[in-house]
């Protein structure tokens, strides 16, 4: 959907608390317009967009295209008509970054980010971590009942207590490709495998939607789930659903939601000065506060809601950019050979 202009959207005063220097600095005289295409919900794309706006004068066309995004922008990779890509896991960051459909920029708040969330020679960055981590309703399930790793959600104690987010998923799409390499990493992947078949046998039902998914937990149709952690949060503090998270032992793999310049941009000055902006700690800071989202840069978790630094998580042994090459291949698999192949194993 394109954006529909409207008045400017009342900012929060988490602005004023970080200073992040003028978005059009050191990128030359900015255009008149901006193109973004993007993953993320139009109310998030709204505040960015609205507060951009207001502090440079230009205007922002954006296009949410979810689980099509990689897809549009590859398609017009000879022409393309966004100028910046805002949204999706790293892998698919890398993907397109081996196609060549990013030019390289460094925003001015690159350098102070940690490495796990950047590409180092500078064809994008990340500005939103993304752990995914087990929960669990804590009315259904005891503690010392629930699992303690990723491989215990195969274990035939949990058939029919499991709901998941389908494939088109983002973060499932990473979680189920993520594990599946921890087997690949020791030379197990028929192993592997069987352990996706042994998880779907325990899932009850696969949901295109992350608040259907949560209202079956909290309807105690299911007692277990997986899920960013930010969302697992917001429905414990604001839905006050009886969730418990749990700090898997081999850790909880943590996507970056990044934004790159596309090449070939029709507006890069624009483009530019928004990647300054987007990314920076007084937008990452707001984007903490406003929507839960974890932040990458240090200075914006220092302003965020305190569970983004108290919360504990161990992060997966992850490579990102391995898992690029392989991820579609892999989630392709997994929709024909193993999604409700096992409902009738057990």
């Amino acid at each position: 959907m394109v954006r529909q202009w409207g008045l400017f959207f009342a900012m929060v005063g988490v602005l004023g608390l970080i200073g992040a220097g003028s978005a059009g600095a050191s990128v030359g005289a900015l255009e008149k317009r901006v193109v973004i295409y993007s993953t993320h919900g139009e109310a998030l794309l709204e505040v960015v967009a609205d507060a951009f706006e207001e502090e440079t004068g230009v205007a922002v066309d954006f296009i949410n295209l979810k689980g099509q995004l990689a897809d549009r922008v590859r398609a017009e990779r000879v022409n393309p008509q966004a100028d910046v890509m805002y949204g999706s896991p790293s892998s698919v960051f890398l993907e397109l970054k081996s196609e060549g459909v990013f030019a390289p920029f460094f925003p001015s708040w690159a350098a102070s980010i940690p490495s796990l969330f950047k590409d180092e020679a500078g064809y994008w960055f990340g500005t939103i971590q993304t752990p995914v981590v087990m929960f669990y309703n804590s009315e259904m399930m005891a503690p010392e009942e629930a699992p303690t790793d990723w491989s215990d959600l195969a274990k035939s104690q949990y058939k029919g207590q499991l709901v998941s987010r389908n494939a088109l998923s983002s973060s499932a799409r990473a979680t189920y490709a993520s594990l599946l390499q921890q087997y690949e990493m020791r030379g197990e992947m028929a192993k592997g495998w069987d352990f996706l078949k042994g998880v779907d046998a325990n899932v009850k039902r696969y949901y295109g939607s992350g608040s259907l998914q949560f209202q079956a937990v909290g309807r105690r149709e299911a007692a277990l789930s997986f899920a960013v952690l930010n969302a697992v949060v917001d429905n414990t503090l604001t839905n006050h659903m009886p969730l418990e998270i749990i700090d898997a032992k081999s850790g909880s793999p943590v996507i970056t939601d990044g934004i790159a310049l596309i090449k070939g941009a029709r507006h890069p000055h624009a483009a530019k000065a928004f990647i300054e902006f987007a990314g920076s700690p007084k937008i990452q800071a707001l984007l903490a506060t406003t929507f839960n989202r974890l932040p990458t840069h240090p200075d914006a978790i220092a302003h965020a809601p305190a569970w983004m630094a108290s919360t504990p998580f161990k992060v997966m042994d992850v490579d990102w950019g391995a898992l690029s090459a392989t991820q579609s291949r892999w989630l392709q698999t997994w929709d024909t050979e193993v999604k409700n192949s096992g409902k009738d194993r057990r």
